[in-house]
């Protein structure tokens, strides 16, 4: 550990001080003083950067001074800042837990959380030992010697948290907020709350205000008044923040609509990294500290003093407002009328704490203490103590996580001999941790190690992190779960034939990736005259084998889904079930549920029918199969059986290829439908990684679906509508269904300026607009598909977040059951049985409306023998018969069968959806942090790695850039740089970088060494580029203290490096070179430089 690793500003300290002016003004010349006596921190301190993650880049030491420390709480508080600050790699962390993409994900800030802070901080750490409340011992690497950690403070560092009453009060009266806490992945100073209700997310900046909050806890927080509230990101003008942002932008790297499935369907949900937590809500526990809710004072930001709470209480208010200024209401007026500030608070009380604090995976930190041994062997023979607080350092591989103190009495037997031993290998290893403790007095969380995942540079050991970061149940399945499930072979018994539609005679196939093995759905089709068609989805029963409360279905609701990580597959169920019993394979009977739609040429539905069947799929096609019969490159006459899959019955390859072309059609009238009712579809190029024998990533590639994707995906759409509008009638209080809000209008507008900005037109005010506002920019730029993806993912990063909800829950909110994405009012999961919990839920539901229906129908006579096709459905037809639903003996009919069928109560269902939502957000971020993991392991194998980049953001600090090789965006940091001039023409936005001879010694802002121009860029001589390279022995070469390959692979590629001078412009296109960063030396980062060439190199 590196003294003062992170950024940390001496405002963010909050303490009590005397309101008074000669106070003040003593405070103002003593803090004059220390900035003037102070030797600053290195040019990776100012910055947030960490030399630990580029190992090889070794930099002068810089010039120090020591300082005295006066005050207990500045100091531990100062501690937690310099080391709780995130260090900068490549200056975007690339970690196992995904920072929310970024991807799905975003409605808490992400166009905030994804922008660290631009500006130049100031810490008061100090790279030499300094003493420590008066003792002769000294502070080593920010924390104190091992023998002194337990009861050092003598005053408490943070405020106590609120006792219960207090919280419970001021969320009654609208004056503090029940909220869910995320941190900024590139900046830990910064965490954000969403409050329902209120458009912006509310800033927590600094450890003080955070409170001991970590990522994923829900809080209570109090707001600032309007007063104090610091200026948004990106907005003209400086900022009030704890640092200064430069105006650039940043894309995120999300999924946008897309579902991330492994089958490659119903990719119409946003799924993003964070999931709301109401507000106002009266609490049954809080963790507090004291009974007493101590007065502290608050920091204004503004004006750079100290002010009581009761005298900035009013501060900034509107006239005649004197009440509830801490209202949801008073907050949602305040941000629309002040939209370029950003509403801030502080952490009151902590009610429900994460999940996550139970799976930290990190990095011991041992030379510190091997260091410090000796000196607390010296001490010991002195006081004759024993030492029982020893202790060493673990950091976190997510950097959302401060760094924390684990005492070696607390570690495993096995670690601790190593450690005893003096093996220093062990801080090559990723463990598991536990955060214990995190008490008033101390500045970092007390863990606990449990157990080692292995060497960190290595695959498996890394894949075994992510699943427990993301507590992905991976063990083998237990004796009393597969006992639930028949033996193998296995006939469908006969009375099932006797209750079922029998459709063996149908020509029935799948759809699938050529890797699939759990095949849940399949597809019929049947043209009934010139212009209307039968269209049948058929649907793996797997609720005739998952029963309710039994041992397979309670694993199956532990786990909730499939996790699929490129080479790995987690399964929900059993693989006696969910690739044989219950997959629909071809060639053998098994049990489905069926939907049938009569559909005309306009894709209206002209009837519909419903029910349990038994089917036997003819052939099991691959979507290249299907592409293959769609673009008519299979011909029927002559093609070759060895590269298709076998047919089994009585079909032949005209009935199935006839069957595909028919679907294909039907599936772009369903399409064009529905994007007509304003559906929106936001998807880019996915990585799709190649892979050698042994399982190792050697190669990627860029992949778009292809028509038999959006060909499956249309009528599995369709199915789960159908689902969805049945349950939802029947079962008003208790269907589990599928929402999906509307775009933060704040997000959404930032986006329409975006593209203004830029010369294209964009109508966001209705989805449908949204979607052929798309159109037209995808035609404008069909020369630039780089440009194009840039935009799909800022337009995704407005788009909420699709939950599972329970009908009873919203029962007084019908508006808010839609779904946006789809623009469907009604939306639930129903085809996938397999891999997702909820859809087996669902079957379950429909089931019971089936029978329910029936029931009815023989209770009031309707319904005689096996005539019921000739009687009109009145709980499962186009048309609903709520006044048989209502009706005494529908109401009857509609309990007896969701008795039987085992349907959750509303109560019930709404913790199964709150579950699957958490498991689903989960199994994303695993299924994420293994796409990383392995492009990690692609572009260490490569050593390194050329690419064009696009400039998407651009200021005098750094730049972001967007290479679309591997989809990721990166930073370039290039201010304070050895030899490199920067010119920044903020009149233009444009750029300028040369080299320059002139050596620097110290940087702006204080003492210290400017960066090496290797941290920046590979630079290059020509002449090397053009020399003519022989089969000698691969040497390497070094750049700026980096490690790179030698030249041959470089003469052989298609990227040609820059020149200086450099000019750049947002959105210009540069080379780069891309490396690996960490592995057995911490957490995996993929780094970025410039690569240019130069004489002067």
């Amino acid at each position: 550990m590196r003294v003062g690793s992170g950024v940390a500003e001496q405002s963010v300290i909050v303490e009590k001080v005397e309101d008074t002016d000669k106070e003040k003004k003593k405070k103002r010349r003593s803090n004059r003083r220390s900035k003037h006596n102070l030797a600053c921190n290195s040019v990776n301190e100012a910055r947030g950067e960490s030399s630990d993650s580029l190992k090889s880049e070794d930099k002068p030491k810089s010039l120090t001074s020591s300082v005295s420390c006066s005050s207990s709480k500045q100091e531990g508080l100062q501690m937690a800042l310099n080391e709780q600050t995130p260090d900068r790699a490549s200056d975007v962390a690339f970690s196992s837990m995904p920072a929310m993409h970024i991807n799905e994900q975003d409605g808490f800030g992400f166009d905030d959380i994804a922008v660290a802070v631009g500006g130049r901080t100031f810490s008061k750490s100090c790279p030499e030992p300094i003493a420590y409340m008066g003792s002769s011992k000294m502070c080593v690497d920010g924390f104190l010697p091992f023998h002194q950690v337990e009861g050092f403070a003598q005053r408490k560092l943070f405020t106590p948290y609120w006792p219960i009453e207090a919280v419970n009060e001021a969320l009654k009266k609208g004056e503090a907020f029940k909220a869910l806490f995320h941190v900024n992945a590139h900046n830990r100073l910064e965490a954000y709350c969403k409050i329902d209700g209120v458009p912006t997310d509310i800033l927590i900046n600094g450890v003080s205000l955070q409170n001991r909050a970590v990522e994923g806890d829900i809080v209570v927080i109090k707001v600032d008044p309007l007063g104090l509230w610091t200026k948004m990101k990106g907005s003209n003008g400086s900022s009030n923040n704890s640092a200064q942002v430069e105006d650039f932008n940043l894309v995120q790297e999300v999924d946008g609509l897309a579902d991330n499935s492994y089958k490659g369907k119903g990719k119409v949900d946003a799924d993003c990294e964070y999931a709301d937590c109401g507000s106002g809500v009266l609490l049954g526990k809080a963790y507090y500290d004291e009974k007493q809710v101590t007065s502290t004072a608050t920091y204004n930001h503004v004006n750079g003093h100290h002010q009581s709470s009761s005298d900035s209480l009013y501060m900034g208010l509107l006239p005649g407002q004197n009440e509830g200024i801490n209202s949801v209401d008073w907050l949602t007026v305040m941000t629309s009328q002040f939209p370029l500030k950003r509403p801030t608070g502080k952490v009151v009380a902590i009610v429900e704490k994460s999940l996550r604090r139970n799976a930290i995976v990190g990095f011991l930190n041992v030379k510190q203490w091997f260091s410090n041994r000796e000196l607390g062997r010296k001490d010991a023979k002195k006081s004759s103590a024993k030492f029982d607080h020893e202790y060493v350092t673990l950091t976190p591989t997510d950097p959302r996580f401060p760094k924390m103190i684990v005492f070696v009495r607390d570690l495993p037997d096995c670690i601790k001999k190593r450690l005893e031993d003096g093996d220093i290998t062990i801080e090559m290893e990723l463990l598991a941790a536990q955060i214990e403790d995190w008490t008033a007095e101390s500045p970092f969380p007390r863990a606990r190690v449990s157990h080692s995942f292995g060497r960190g540079g290595e695959l498996e050991p890394q894949i075994n992190a992510i699943l427990y970061q993301n507590a992905i149940h991976s063990a083998d399945f237990p004796p009393q779960v597969l006992s639930c499930l028949p033996d193998i072979p296995w006939e469908i018994p006969p009375e099932e034939y006797q209750t079922r539609k029998d459709l063996r005679d149908l020509c029935v196939f799948t759809i699938d990736p050529s890797t699939a093995y759990d095949l849940d759905d399949a597809l019929s089709v049947e043209k009934l005259s010139n212009d209307i068609f039968r269209v049948g989805v058929h649907i793996a029963d797997v609720s005739y084998f998952v029963l309710p409360n039994t041992a397979v279905d309670i694993e199956a609701q532990i786990r909730s889904t499939s996790v699929y990580l490129l080479q790995r597959k987690i399964q929900m169920l059993p693989s006696l079930l969910s690739e044989k019993l219950g997959s629909l394979n071809p060639g053998v009977d098994r049990l489905a549920f069926s939907m049938f739609w009569e559909l005309n040429g306009t894709g209206d539905v002209l009837d519909r029918w419903i029910g349990r069947t038994v089917i036997r799929s003819c052939c099991n096609l691959s979507y290249k199969h299907a592409q293959d019969i769609i673009q008519g490159i299979i011909d029927v006459e002559r093609f070759n059986t060895l590269e298709y899959p076998q047919l089994h019955g009585q079909f032949k390859w005209t009935d199935v290829t006839r069957s595909v072309k028919f679907l294909h059609e039907i599936s772009k009238t369903l399409k064009e439908r529905r994007f007509s009712d304003g559906a929106i579809q936001l998807e880019t190029s996915k990585v799709v990684f190649v892979f050698d024998e042994d399982g190792v990533p050697y190669d990627s590639r860029l992949n778009e679906r292809m028509d038999s994707n959006f060909l499956v995906e249309e009528f599995m759409l369709l199915a789960n509508m159908t689902a969805a509008e049945v349950i939802s009638r029947a079962f008003p209080d208790s269907a589990l269904l599928r929402r999906h809000p509307e775009p933060n209008m704040r997000k959404l507008k930032e986006f329409e300026a975006f593209c203004r900005k830029h010369g294209l037109a964009l109508d966001a005010s209705s989805s449908g607009q949204f979607r052929q506002s798309l159109e037209k920019i995808q035609e404008k730029l069909k020369d630039d598909s780089v440009l194009f993806d840039i935009l799909i993912s800022y337009a995704s990063k407005p788009m909420q977040l699709a939950t599972y909800f329970c009908s009873g829950e919203l029962k007084d909110n019908l508006n808010d059951w839609g779904h946006y994405g789809l623009a469907v009012p009604l939306y639930t999961h129903f085809t996938s049985p397999l891999r997702r919990y909820p859809d087996i839920v669902v079957h379950r539901t429909l089931t019971a409306v089936i029978e329910a229906e029936e029931l009815y129908l023989k209770q009031i006579g309707l319904l005689k023998g096996d005539k019921e096709d000739e009687v009109s459905r009145c709980f499962t037809g186009i048309y609903f018969d709520k006044e048989a639903a209502v009706s005494p003996q529908g109401k009857e009919a509609l309990a007896i069968a969701a008795w039987k069928h085992g349907i959750p109560s509303s109560e019930l269902l709404v913790d199964v959806a709150a579950y699957c939502n958490e498991r689903k957000l989960a199994s994303i971020h695993a299924e994420d942090a293994c796409e990383k993991l392995y492009m990690w392991v692609l572009v260490k194998k490569k050593e390194i790695l050329l690419s064009d980049a696009r400039v998407l953001g651009l200021g005098p600090r750094f730049m972001s850039v967007y290479i679309q090789k591997l989809a990721i965006e990166r930073r370039i940091y290039y201010d304070e740089v050895e030899g490199l001039n920067v010119e920044w023409l903020e009149s233009t936005s444009t750029l300028v970088l040369n080299l320059s001879g002139q050596n620097r010694l110290f940087k702006r802002g204080g003492l210290g060494n400017y960066m090496a121009l290797g941290n920046v860029a590979w630079v290059v001589n020509p002449y090397d580029l053009s020399v003519e390279t022989g089969d000698h022995d691969a040497t390497c070469m070094v750049n700026g203290g980096v490690t790179f390959p030698d030249l041959e692979a470089i003469s052989k590629s298609f990227v040609d490096p820059g020149t200086f001078p450099l000019t750049v412009r947002l959105l210009s296109t540069i080379p780069v070179a891309l490396y690996a960063i960490g592995g057995d030396d911490g957490p995996l980062e993929i780094g970025v430089r410039l690569y240019m060439c130069s004489y002067l190199k």
